[in-house]
């Protein structure tokens, strides 16, 4: 068998594996990424991911910091501010609404929104135009023996790995935690998302929108023109058989049911491509970090598609993993490096898991007392200056 060795080996080629190997390339140490499935980068193939990531602030620092922004930055539409709609009633009618500018906390917008699949075509492209982590897709992780020196892994294909820390980026079922025997604990919901793109007669203007009514959030997020014609990315919260039946139903009925979830802010909505489906759970690992290993994104924590935490906690994630790494720059992948990372992450990735928990519990349903609570919560983290400003600030990061 081949061995091989490097200071880091990142199992998992998604968006936060391919972050993290650029990343930790960036800061010197040199690495090793697999993956085995090869990365789709056209939204026509049926494995692309449809779903948009409104990159907030620390996230488009973190990409500026390695190298990626100037990329990913043609592509990504600002984010200048955040309407809320709270609806009742069917068809649904506007109760109430409220909006939150960036403009309050600075002079950048709260984010910069990108479509995952085309996020993920700039990362490569971006990658092979220069020398660094070495990207092995269609190769997997299978086991791994550590020890307090280093790792050994191996690969699906014989090859072994020496490595001094090893980055489990595979995603909610990963391989590598169940490797380092860490579990997990995972609520389910019984819902599923619907990801699409969609045409609108009506601008944006700059302002991501999410309406409440049942179900889950209906949340559109601003694209660039397709068309000619303004365009949004859509998560479309439901119970399964809801999501499932939209997802099967006929264009023009799907058209026609998520104008009218819509409110019909936006004018008739007109798909722009395929429909997607995700299941919606909270998930979280007992540990983040094991004997030579580090849990990172979807391997680490599972969050509900709301308010744009899933992949910027993901990415605060990996820039808590590089920091760690720096400030122990003899001790990559050593107990006190993975402590500390540990603790700069375990209380925030707590929080925001219970904190997008109530809130989805809250927003999903349509019990017309919680539908109440729902208001008055919206009204008083709007109306409270001090708490809007707070609630803004702590959603774009840790504090």
């Amino acid at each position: 068998m081949t061995t091989e060795s490097c200071d880091i080996l990142i199992a998992g080629g998604g968006l936060a594996g391919l972050v993290a190997a650029v990343g930790f390339s960036h800061s010197g140490f040199s690495v090793i990424l697999v993956d085995p499935t090869q990365p789709v980068i056209d939204d026509a193939n049926a494995r692309a991911d449809l779903r948009s990531t409104a990159y907030l602030q620390p996230a488009q620092a973190l990409f500026a910091e390695i190298g990626l922004w100037d990329q990913l930055a043609p592509h990504a539409i600002e984010l200048d501010a955040l309407r809320i709609v709270d609806m009742v009633g069917d068809p649904p009618e506007i109760r109430d609404e409220r909006l939150f500018r960036s403009d309050e906390l600075g002079d950048r917008p709260f984010g910069w929104n990108l479509l995952n699949w085309l996020a993920r075509k700039e990362i490569l492209a971006a990658l092979s135009r220069q020398s660094g982590p070495d990207l092995r897709f269609g190769t997997g992780f299978r086991s791994m023996l550590t020890r307090t020196s280093g790792a050994i892994v191996t690969l699906t294909d014989g090859t072994m790995i020496d490595t001094r820390l090893v980055v489990a980026a595979d995603g909610r079922n990963s391989p590598v935690r169940e490797a380092a025997g860490i579990s997990v604990h995972t609520i389910r919901y019984g819902q599923k998302s619907l990801a699409f793109s969609t045409r609108h007669p009506e601008p944006h203007n700059n302002i991501s929108t999410e309406i409440y009514d049942h179900g889950g959030p209906f949340t559109m997020v601003p694209l660039a023109d397709i068309d000619g014609q303004p365009a949004s990315a859509v998560v479309w919260m439901n119970k399964g058989p809801k999501a499932n039946a939209l997802l099967d139903a006929d264009p023009i009925a799907f058209e026609a049911e998520m104008t009218a979830r819509s409110g019909r802010l936006f004018g008739p909505l007109k798909l722009a491509g395929r429909r997607g489906i995700f299941p919606i759970i909270t998930q979280r690992a007992e540990r983040l970090t094991a004997e030579r290993t580090a849990l990172v994104a979807e391997a680490a924590h599972v969050l509900p598609p709301i308010g744009a935490q899933g992949l910027n906690t993901s990415l605060n994630d990996i820039a808590a993993l590089m920091q760690a790494a720096r400030d122990h720059p003899g001790a990559l992948g050593e107990r006190a490096m993975l402590n500390a990372y540990a603790r700069a992450r375990e209380t925030d990735i707590a929080r925001r898991a219970r904190a997008i928990d109530l809130f989805n519990r809250v927003t999903r349903s349509d019990d017309i007392g919680l539908q109440a609570i729902r208001l008055v919560g919206l009204k008083a983290v709007h109306d409270i200056a001090p708490l809007r400003r707070r609630i803004m600030q702590a959603g774009m990061g840790p504090l």
